[in-house]
C-alpha cells in the first residue's frame, strides 16, 4: 500500500479533480453541435486558430459561438465560489469573466457575430435554445450576403 494515498490533503484531491475537467468536448457542447450538425449548419468546433478558441464558428460568416458553463465564468444565477481556497477561486472565475469580456469585445470590434451561450439555458429548454442558435445563425448568413451584394 502506498503511504502517499493517505499523505493527500483535501487542496491536492481537489486540484486532481479540477484537473480532470475537460475544456472542450463536454456533453453539452456536443449534444448542441449534433442538433445544430442535424439542422444543416456545419461549422467548425473549438477552432483554435481563432481567438478565444470558440465552441462552435463559421468564418465564412464570421460567425463564433461560446457555451459558457455556470461555474467556469461566474453564471450570475448559478455561478458559486467554491467553499475552500476562496480567494483564488474568486481571482480564478473574476479573470474568466475579464477574458469573456474581451473576446466579446474582440469579436464585435472586428464585424463578427457573437453569441454566448449559458450552460443552464441548454439544460433548461434545449429545444429553445437550439432554436434561438439556429435564428442567430441564419440571421448572421443573411447578414452576410447582404454585405457582399
Amino acid at each position: 500500500m502506498s503511504w502517499g494515498v493517505f499523505m493527500q490533503t483535501p487542496d491536492d484531491a481537489r486540484s486532481r479533480n479540477m484537473r480532470a475537467i475537460k475544456g472542450q468536448k463536454t456533453k453539452l457542447e456536443e449534444s448542441v453541435a449534433k442538433a445544430l450538425w442535424k439542422r444543416g449548419f456545419r461549422f467548425r468546433k473549438n477552432v483554435k486558430t481563432l481567438y478565444g478558441k470558440p465552441d462552435l464558428a463559421i468564418k465564412k460568416y464570421k460567425l463564433v459561438i461560446f457555451i459558457d458553463s455556470c461555474f467556469w465564468h461566474g453564471c450570475p444565477e448559478h455561478g458559486k465560489l467554491p467553499k475552500n481556497n476562496r480567494e483564488f477561486w474568486r481571482r480564478k472565475l473574476e479573470r474568466n469573466k475579464e477574458r469573456d469580456a474581451e473576446v466579446t469585445d474582440y469579436y464585435r470590434a472586428k464585424g463578427w457575430q457573437i453569441k454566448r451561450v449559458w450552460e443552464h439555458r441548454i439544460k433548461e429548454d434545449f429545444e429553445g435554445t437550439i432554436n434561438e442558435l439556429e435564428e442567430f445563425i441564419k440571421k448572421a448568413i443573411i447578414g452576410s450576403s447582404e454585405s457582399t451584394d
